[in-house]
């Protein structure tokens, strides 16, 4: 029986995809190996190569297509309708169908550059209903408590699939057990059908392998979040393997939320049934949306699928129009927002202000940098869309006439819809600018310590900003500080960073400044006009004016050192040790 041109092409992209999917769980499978082995350089090598994976298993694949299959049959779209539906049956019985969808779809938006956008030709929704489908796996190991909060927790920590020792793990508990008591509320401590449940799967990132599960009893749940690190003077090495130490106990829903931000590198973690686990997750984290907490786990491509069906939803209830964000005026970038769906859409202007040298090509690649780099829990995650398509009536006048005006090349009018060739989504947040003429002293204070901790968070991670302007960085729902303005970043180790020289009358103006030139002492005056806020700055981070800290970033990068980032605060931590940039 001859196969037809359409089952061929489903059965094409599902071989592409089973590529794919075999590498990624290669990737990820090697992360206990990597923290067994404290190889940290290596992590973070495998972690940029598991993002630039997708995109070129997509690129195998279109290839191969195009080798197999005559053009005219690739450019039919009823062909691509009839290749849904085998592939729809190929995958009907797999754990990770909804990922195979998603990269279905970027078959048929490479072959159509993103037009074409219709749910009988890709997958726009679902093929299947996952509530009428439930695989049976159990994703989690239980223990009951009865009262015994000590063997509860060790329970959770010797029964972990680590290799590594503990260097003293009646000691973590006691810690661990500690703070139990005394942050768990008290209709769970005083339950007694009380049980811990832990996903079987440990999230591994950077240096920390986390135990991610809650605590259930008395009618109430709380997140349960175990950061397990190595070393750090609690043992000596036992067997040639660094010994391991609990660094703290979670349970407050916004500390676990942080852990899982836009604003971090994504989790290396088995997932055994991506729906399932996100359903888990999404119960510890239920503001949380679902696209974020697929990209959490590496799924960044399922992750634009789903906020892309998010949106349409949005969009659809007519609730509120795109407007231009609030705020100062990009000199690169034109930014919008559908103020319900808390997003911003920025797409690059046809021309910059003349302070900025820099092309469209490069303001791309900056994106791609950080979109592969560890974001440290400081720079925002983003999400590329290309011939996005929107109803003219979404849009308020004013804005439409705006993006119209300074990005034609990019924003176009087809009939009664908008079409945006290219634009980067990001989480709404509170530009800083406008946060500190709006908050309390305290909250000042707080948040401006928050901006340069940020900074230098940011430079242990390898990245300089280059425009610390207060607004291109925003406050989030937590209080936290983050990065979202792309177009100058750069590599620390790429800068060239210079003491101002002594003598009167002598200012940056007079030297010879080369293209990656930094005078740090001459940040001040360019950070804040306010010369209230800029002392209070200068005296909470007098580091960062110091041309010597920087070098001395710059040496231990190039030394090979990574430096640790912890996802929460120093005082919570049972190590808090002195020198490390931790928050």
């Amino acid at each position: 029986m001859k196969l037809s041109p359409a089952y061929r092409l489903a059965a094409t992209i599902l071989h592409g995809f089973d590529e794919y999917r075999a590498r990624f769980k290669q990737i990820t499978f090697d992360a206990s190996r990597r923290f067994r082995e404290a190889a940290w350089r290596d992590a973070q090598q495998a972690s940029a190569a598991r993002i630039n994976l997708y995109g070129e298993k997509v690129e195998d694949t279109l290839g191969r297509l195009q080798r197999t299959f005559p053009q005219d049959v690739l450019a039919h779209c009823v062909t691509w309708g009839e290749a849904r539906h085998h592939y729809a049956e190929l995958i009907s019985q797999r754990l990770d169908y909804e990922l195979a969808e998603t990269f279905f779809n970027s078959l048929f938006c490479s072959i159509f550059q993103h037009r074409h956008i219709r749910n009988e030709w890709m997958f726009v929704y679902s093929s299947r209903d996952d509530a009428a489908h439930r695989s049976g796996i159990e994703l989690c190991r239980r223990c009951p408590v009865n009262g015994d909060w000590p063997n509860a927790l060790r329970w959770a920590l010797k029964e972990a699939p680590f290799d590594n020792p503990f260097a003293d793990l009646e000691r973590d508990i006691e810690l661990g057990t500690s703070l139990l008591e005394a942050q768990l509320p008290a209709a769970i401590l005083q339950a007694e059908d009380v049980q811990v449940e832990l996903l079987k799967s440990v999230f591994y990132r950077n240096k920390g392998a986390y135990l991610v599960g809650r605590i259930l009893g008395g009618g109430e749940q709380v997140p349960l979040v175990l950061p397990v690190l190595h070393g750090e003077g609690f043992g000596e090495k036992q067997g040639g393997d660094p010994c391991l130490h609990l660094d703290t106990v979670l349970t407050e829903t916004d500390e676990v939320s942080i852990i899982f931000s836009f604003t971090r590198a994504y989790f290396q973690v088995d997932v055994p049934v991506p729906g399932e686990f996100v359903d888990y997750l999404k119960q510890l984290m239920p503001h949380k949306p679902e696209g974020e907490l697929y990209a959490a786990i590496g799924f960044f491509k399922h992750g634009k699928t789903e906020f892309f069906r998010a949106l349409n939803q949005q969009v659809a209830k007519r609730e509120d129009k795109f407007i231009i964000a609030p705020g100062v005026r990009g000199m690169v970038m034109a930014v919008f927002v559908l103020p319900s769906f808390r997003t911003v859409f920025k797409i690059i202007k046809d021309k910059f202000d003349p302070a900025k040298d820099v092309t469209h090509a490069v303001v791309r690649e900056k994106y791609r940098l950080v979109k592969r780099h560890d974001r440290v829990g400081r720079m925002a995650d983003t999400q590329e869309f290309s011939n996005f398509t929107v109803r003219k009536d979404h849009f308020e006048p004013e804005c439409l006439a705006h993006l119209l005006e300074v990005a034609p090349s990019i924003v176009s009018l087809k009939d009664d819809k908008v079409i945006i060739k290219h634009c980067y989504t990001e989480r709404m947040m509170t530009p800083l600018n406008i946060y500190l003429e709006q908050c309390s002293e305290a909250e000042r204070e707080t948040v401006l310590k928050d901006y340069g901790n940020a900074i230098k968070q940011m430079a242990a991670a390898n990245i300089f900003p280059g425009d610390m302007l207060l607004k291109n960085f925003g406050v989030t729902r937590h209080g936290r500080v983050i990065f979202y303005d792309y177009d100058e970043v750069c590599y620390i180790t790429e800068c060239r960073f210079r003491h101002m020289p002594k003598g009167q009358g002598i200012d940056a103006s007079s030297l010879s400044i080369g293209p990656n030139d930094i005078f740090p002492e001459e940040f001040g005056p360019f950070m804040f006009a306010n010369k209230t806020l800029r002392d209070m700055f200068m005296d909470q981070h007098p580091e960062l004016f110091d041309p010597d800290y920087w070098l001395e970033v710059q040496k231990a990068i190039r030394d090979g050192r990574v430096i640790d980032v912890y996802p929460y605060r120093n005082k919570q931590r049972f190590a808090g040790t002195v020198g490390q940039l931790v928050y």
